[in-house]
């Protein structure tokens, strides 16, 4: 389930278009968390638009004419898709993309910067060998072949930045940063400081995310909810606090999401 986590209405997408997913080389397992293939054919069909909940990750997308590298979106990520369509991506771990481009990642936060912007000229040769290929695995070469020729030293950070995230994803209790650096020893300020130059958003935001990755998740899964009892069980000290949330970033409450994905039987 955590894999599905983040894309909202997950079973209407399953109709739509087709996830592929591959683990890193053990090299680039390090800073590479895996790449992505997805497929659509909508000829003669309406066009689809699916939203994801992005994870605190940066992504570099190859697609014709629209390769770029994405940053954290805060908000919703929303694509369009239409006629027939591939796109191919690599999805790094929270803090591995900084080792590789050594800048501030909250340059890419909320937009995308074209690759050749990042990586000179030459990726787009690179680009050229990843498109003409319709096998994902000989893009996955071309794409590691290309990371490799570039693999950084490890960096500590991104291993502090991981164990953080890890911690934040394994205790639901986590409600505030205070709860992190409490429980891993860590200093405030400096973790702050981190997820800005790694992650490119903050530990808090890192926190809310995925409360409400786990709450999407819950509700589509199509049980009856206790709303009440969920907004507790996510670390809330109301139903009122999380439905404003929830609304916030998913742009529906959560019993007109369960609406949207079960239908009018799955809410109370």
């Amino acid at each position: 389930m955590e894999e599905s986590r983040g894309i909202l209405n997950g079973k209407a997408g399953e109709k739509k278009f087709c996830l592929k997913r591959y683990l890193p080389a053990k090299d680039l397992s390090f800073f590479v968390e895996r790449y992505w293939a997805v497929s659509w054919d909508l000829r003669e069909q309406e066009p689809y638009v699916q939203e994801v909940l992005p994870y605190p990750c940066i992504h570099v997308v190859l697609e014709e004419k629209r390769s770029r590298v994405y940053g954290v979106e805060t908000g919703r990520f929303t694509r369009l898709l239409e006629d027939k369509g591939w796109v191919f991506g690599i999805k790094f771990r929270p803090g591995g993309f900084y080792p590789f481009v050594k800048m501030p990642i909250t340059r890419f936060t909320n937009t995308s910067v074209e690759l050749g912007e990042i990586f000179g000229s030459d990726v787009w040769k690179v680009e050229e060998e990843i498109l003409q290929h319709g096998d994902e695995v000989r893009m996955k070469e071309v794409a590691e072949r290309f990371l490799q020729k570039r693999l950084p030293e490890r960096d500590e950070n991104v291993e502090e930045v991981n164990r953080v995230v890890d911690y934040i994803v394994g205790h639901r209790e986590v409600t505030m940063v205070e709860d992190v650096v409490g429980a891993l020893s860590l200093n405030k300020r400096r973790l702050q400081r981190l997820f800005s130059q790694y992650v490119g958003v903050s530990p808090k935001w890192v926190i809310g995310r995925y409360r409400i990755h786990e709450a999407a998740e819950r509700v589509a899964a199509g049980h009856r909810m206790d709303w009440t009892r969920l907004a507790l069980d996510l670390g809330y000290f109301d139903q009122a606090h999380f439905i404003k949330d929830f609304k916030a970033v998913v742009g529906q409450t959560p019993g007109e999401y369960a609406r949207a994905v079960q239908g009018d039987e799955a809410t109370s």
